[in-house]
């Protein structure tokens, strides 16, 4: 995951779509404001985002499996890593791969054993370190990197996370070899779990989340920078995850009866209206 020491980055005299708890760390609220069509953003941007990251529970740079919820989250990682590889064998069966916020690298591990050429950009120097230890190149900053082209660059679940968006965009694009692939994850505020819970919607994920995309305002966004999407793979279990911690966020436990019957029942309705809780899309370079 990516987190960035910045000032306040942008003032808006909008009036809030929603205002939504840090349910993690602090408890502050945030308010959620219109910034493109399609794209939401979290007003203000903190003015260090890195404290906001302190928390036992945030387990995205961790390997640890310790209660239900962490358990859960680990099964299903390790299923979507043999899963995210196969989409993107399917596209190029063999190149060079940058994962920018790499955390502990077990993605990069998993195109490792395909015999892929990797590298990973990590800032958090505890999951970096955790990479490393496994035996992955892993930088803190794209600045680090050998100056080569890659055929593949991922991001999962870290776009929303980045205060300098349109500068990052640039930097990937530059990075990217022609015939490459961009793929971006992230949630999607139109889905039915979003809805439903408003407020407490975790993926809202509030100040850590900077910006919330829609299908068609991240569509919007990478096509200004040069890019035309082509494919499109939904990301079936985050719907109970974040279904999952939204309930603890509303109701103060998990209840995972509810959690499974809200996420499923999100799916259910994505498979019409193509609003899953999280989409990989997958770019290439237009022209």
């Amino acid at each position: 995951m990516i987190t960035t020491e910045k000032k306040y980055l942008d003032s808006t005299s909008l009036e809030p779509k929603m205002v939504c708890k840090d349910h993690l760390v602090t408890g502050e609220k945030f308010d959620i404001v219109q910034h493109e069509n399609g794209i939401l953003k979290t007003h203000p941007f903190p003015e260090h985002l890195s404290r906001y990251y302190e928390s036992n529970e945030y387990i995205s740079h961790t390997d640890s499996a310790g209660n239900l919820q962490d358990k859960i989250y680990q099964l299903v990682k390790s299923y979507m890593l043999s899963k995210k590889a196969k989409w993107i064998r399917k596209n190029i069966k063999h190149g060079s791969i940058l994962d920018f916020g790499a955390g502990t690298g077990e993605f990069l591990n998993k195109m490792k054993s395909y015999f892929w050429n990797v590298e990973g950009v990590e800032p958090n120097k505890l999951a970096r370190d955790l990479g490393i230890l496994k035996g992955l190149n892993l930088k803190s900053d794209l600045s680090q990197l050998p100056k080569k082209k890659f055929d593949v660059i991922s991001l999962w679940h870290v776009l929303e996370h980045l205060p300098d968006l349109e500068d990052k965009i640039r930097e990937f694009e530059n990075l990217l070899d022609e015939n490459g692939i961009l793929i971006v994850a992230v949630p999607n505020h139109n889905s039915y779990d979003a809805n439903f819970y408003g407020e407490y919607w975790a993926a809202w994920d509030v100040p850590r989340h900077l910006w919330h995309f829609s299908r068609e305002g991240i569509e919007s966004k990478f096509q200004e920078s040069g890019f035309e999407l082509f494919q499109e793979k939904a990301l079936k279990f985050d719907s109970f995850y974040v279904s999952l911690l939204s309930e603890k966020n509303k109701n103060g436990s998990t209840n995972p009866f509810k959690a499974f019957y809200r996420g499923y029942i999100s799916n259910l309705k994505a498979q019409s209206t193509g609003e899953y809780s999280s989409i990989a899309y997958f770019f290439r370079k237009s022209g």
